[in-house]
């Protein structure tokens, strides 16, 4: 059980490394040669140029500006300078409120901490509990006078707890809907006053029926022409173009070898290189390297042009899927939120996601298959969580020194030295289960992917759910577990069955001290390395070494990144229910996680400004994610100190309790129905007020063309290909003459269009529809 002293030691350490990582940040950042490294995002933006082009040859490696290195800490002020609009504008409105989640825990830890160290510490602090209780086998320390371990059994001194219980609910939920609410204008403000998109007027369907007379192409356009006739505009269908994209792939790295050989052989032109064609090039026949990869890459563009040919000449790969594009956003925004059949399984339409956050691969698999998919995965989800209790229980053997000492009685000459005593109980812990979850989010992510999500953001939030629900049932219930009721095992079976809750009471709160060190080694010393950004560094050095050629070659060879949610909101959520739940326990955790919300608010946004480049613009629709994942550890600390007090002989506490988490879930049900839909769905009058100030400021505009190429997937977009796509049908359009008849080609008659409209897209009428009677050939 670690003491006042080994937090000290692991305080110190990680303040130290964080101390060394900003330190080697600040001096790094003002050399030339990483300017790109550390302002990607302004270079992207075209606002800075390289300090490369200008100046001695030495001024290029190293900065020589002593004043520098003088102000080498301005960075601070200079990330917190820049107003939130203005943010915005720079960095998109999902950085701007993914940087609110650390006011967030700003607002409501410190008043919180500021009251529970006002009220809480000194009734634990003067309490006997400890002392007095019959546990003298249960480990403690000094920290844990602090927490509510120390209060007698039975005490008065309880109805403390609950009070403070009910005012950290009540600011809690204060805070929350504040935020919702101002998180909600903003993103409406955001979605009017952005510029226009192609996701904004473009709805993605899916399984589409299929119809032995037309194609899928056919189809989709006779069935928005029949039922969207005032609005359908265009669309594109989905091709199944993997194995083009695996041609394409293969292109561009035989491509990059090919540039760095010819690199090596303009600085050395007496001798060509040459490369062993054998595994990883190791062994096998030596071949002049640039002769072998140019026809490498003339083979393999045989190859996607067949590819490309058979993709479009073959129906098998054409999906039933289509982006469909409306004149208006209002058009689109009431296909995307209706049924459009009275099948409910067929002609399934969403909101079209950013042309840019697009996952193509999974846009290929068979809809029907998803859900198999999606079971799969839930499958694999549990036994990950499941097996993963294992390490954790590893983790936790590391923070007693007892349990070292019984599985590896040879370490006892080490261990026994106070110094590594302090250091194994207060540091090794934290670390240890830092490195056992570096690869976990990759491999959620890689679970969404299988699952068959379309879009990056829904990737990334699927990814994010998992990584929380994993957090919140190893990282935080299993060290519970494992620390409390697995340690203290042997006082388990030398007591009655009755003293048994008591102790597990009493130990549950002795694990703060094991969370301390995790947020110091997490939430210190790993968000300082953040902005290091020791990989991007070593890597563009490298590919700028034996790569780059042009200014071109280095633009591309820059690795601005971008804020991987599904790693990094977990880990936020994961403090979020640390605090709740500790706070009216042991309020000693409260500083730990106030200083890491500081921290890490003023390194994000340092990073957001400066460096990372984010891939799509959600408009904040992950917020009810952040909001749920608050309330819900919320409801969680409430029931943990629920049963807790019921182990203290405080079980009248139970209703008071129990109302509090009730009025917790009402309070999210009411924020759900009163903000949620904001981030849901598209109001019909934004869209409306939107498409009128548009047609008033640009009454010419070329919508078609705006939105016929803006879903063609990536591996189509080259001139070659674009010359020829009208012909070959790859997007297909509806008729823009006042008459528009339905094309079809099957059998039995079908309903026919007429519809009119004036040239400057006004009102347009539909006249009724007659069905006749293929037997007898007369209107019924």
């Amino acid at each position: 059980m670690a003491t006042l002293a080994d937090i000290g030691l692991a305080a110190a350490i990680n303040i130290l490394s964080a101390l060394i990582f900003l330190l080697l940040f600040a001096i790094l950042r003002i050399q030339p040669f990483n300017d790109r490294v550390y302002f990607p995002k302004w270079y992207l933006k075209g606002v800075r140029s390289s300090p490369l082009n200008s100046g001695a040859f030495a001024s290029k490696i190293v900065n020589f500006d002593f004043r520098a290195y003088i102000r080498f800490l301005n960075w601070m002020p200079a990330a917190l300078k820049m107003p939130e609009p203005e943010l915005i504008d720079h960095a998109g409105l999902d950085s701007a409120v993914y940087l609110r989640i650390y006011l967030i825990g700003l607002k409501i830890f410190v008043p919180i901490a500021l009251l529970s160290w006002s009220v809480l510490v000194p009734v634990n602090w003067t309490s006997d509990g400890l002392q007095l209780a019959k546990l003298r086998n249960v480990t403690s320390s000094n920290i844990d006078k602090l927490s509510i371990s120390n209060v007698e059994r039975g005490s008065d001194r309880f109805w403390a707890h609950l009070v403070m219980a009910y005012a950290f609910t009540f600011w809690t939920c204060y805070v929350l809907i504040r935020e919702y609410e101002k998180i909600a204008a903003m993103r409406l403000s955001f979605l009017q006053s952005e510029k226009r998109r192609a996701d904004q007027f473009t709805v993605l369907v899916r399984n589409v029926p299929p119809e032995s007379d037309e194609t899928i192409s056919e189809n989709v356009q006779h069935f928005f022409l029949v039922n969207h006739p005032d609005h359908y505009l265009t669309h594109q269908v989905v091709y199944n173009a993997n194995e083009l994209a695996k041609l394409v792939a293969d292109r561009q790295k035989m491509e990059n070898w090919f540039d760095y050989y010819h690199l090596k052989y303009t600085r050395n032109k007496e001798q060509r290189p040459r490369v062993k064609l054998g595994f990883l090039g190791l062994w096998g026949k030596k071949v002049d390297a640039m002769d072998h990869y140019t026809a490498e890459i003339e083979k393999l563009n045989e190859q996607i042009m067949e590819e490309r040919v058979r993709v479009k000449k073959d129906d098998k790969n054409v999906m039933p899927a289509a982006f469909v594009s409306f004149k208006t956003r209002w058009g689109a925004a009431v296909c995307a939120q209706t049924q459009q059949t009275k099948n409910p399984t067929e002609w399934l339409t969403e909101w079209a996601p950013e042309a840019r956050e697009v996952f193509w691969p999974n846009l290929a698999m068979p809809y029907v298959s998803l859900t198999i998919r999606r079971f799969l995965m839930h499958v694999s989800f549990f036994f990950l969580t499941f097996f993963f209790i294992i390490p954790i229980a590893f983790v936790q053997s590391l923070a007693s020194i007892e349990g070292i000492q019984k599985k590896a009685s040879f370490l006892n000459p080490i261990i026994e030295k106070k110094f590594m005593k302090s250091l194994i109980q207060g540091f090794l812990p934290g670390i240890v289960l830092k490195l056992f979850l570096i690869f976990l989010p990759a491999i959620l992510m890689i679970m969404s992917k299988f699952e068959g999500f379309v879009s990056i953001s829904s990737l990334e939030r699927r990814a994010a759910f998992r990584y929380y629900i994993f957090n919140l049932v190893n990282v935080f219930l299993g060290s519970i577990i494992t620390g409390s009721a697995f340690e203290q095992l042997d006082s388990f079976l030398k007591q009655s069955a009755n003293d048994i809750p008591r102790t597990v009471g009493v130990a549950i709160p002795i694990k703060a001290t094991f969370f301390i060190t995790y947020i110091m080694v997490d939430g210190w010393a790993g968000v300082a390395g953040e902005i290091l950004r020791l990989k991007p560094l070593v890597i563009f050095h490298l590919k700028n070494f034996f790569l780059v050629k042009t200014e071109k070659d280095r633009e591309e060879a820059m690795d601005p990144g971008q804020i991987d949610f599904y790693a990094t909101e977990p880990r936020i959520q994961l403090y979020f229910l640390l605090g709740l739940v500790y706070a009216p326990v042991t309020p000693v955790l409260l500083p730990f996680i106030i200083f890491f919300f500081g921290f890490a608010y003023l390194i994000f946004r340092h990073q957001i400004i400066n460096v990372y480049n984010q891939e799509y613009e959600s408009a904040a629709a992950f917020w009810p994610d952040v909001h749920g994942r608050i309330i819900s550890a919320l409801i969680i600390s409430q029931i943990l100190l629920l049963g807790l007090m019921s182990t203290k002989g405080k079980v009248q506490s139970t209703p008071f309790l129990l109302v509090l988490a009730i009025l917790t879930f009402v309070f999210h049900r009411f924020c759900k129905g009163r903000y949620e839909s904001a981030f849901v769905i598209n109001p019909l009058q934004e869209a409306m007020i939107k498409d009128t100030l548009e047609r008033a400021r640009e009454p010419n505009m070329n919508l078609k063309g705006f939105l016929q190429n803006a879903y063609i997937h990536p591996v189509f977009k080259d001139e070659e290909f674009e010359d020829d796509q009208f012909d070959e049908g790859l997007t297909e359009d509806s008729d823009d003459e006042d008459c528009v008849v339905v094309p079809t080609k099957r059998h039995r008659p079908r309903r026919k269009t007429v519809a009119s409209s004036n040239v400057s897209g006004g009102l347009s009428q539909s006249l009724p529809y007659n069905r006749f009677d293929t037997d007898k050939g007369k209107p019924v």
